[in-house]
């Protein structure tokens, strides 16, 4: 077994966001997103096929749910958001870098 940090490999040039895949099975994928001032494209919504659990480890995000909700998450909050629950991500914060930890199952 090999010990690895969840705020280890953060580049300090995020031109796209990162997905790293951290863990994970036939039924469940645990990964770190790393976000600066990423956002969802304005045109169309998440739809997944799974649960996504969403923890902000570092920074802030605004999420929006297509029923007009929208969240902001800041460092610690976290959301669980049901199969097909079609959402986006608004924005993430452009001065810090945003982390996240995201467990689909």
């Amino acid at each position: 077994m090999q010990i690895q940090n969840i705020y280890s490999n953060i580049p300090e040039n995020l031109d796209q966001e990162i997905f790293e895949r951290l863990a994970g099975n036939s039924g469940v994928v645990i990964e770190k997103i790393i976000s600066n001032g990423q956002r969802s494209p304005q045109s169309g919504w998440y739809d997944q096929e799974t649960n996504e659990w969403v923890l902000v480890l570092e920074g802030k995000a605004e999420l929006a749910f297509k029923d007009q909700e929208t969240v902001i998450l800041n460092k610690g909050d976290f959301i669980n958001i049901p199969a097909h629950k079609k959402h986006k991500v608004n924005w993430t914060d452009s001065e810090n870098v945003t982390i996240w930890l995201v467990v689909h199952y």
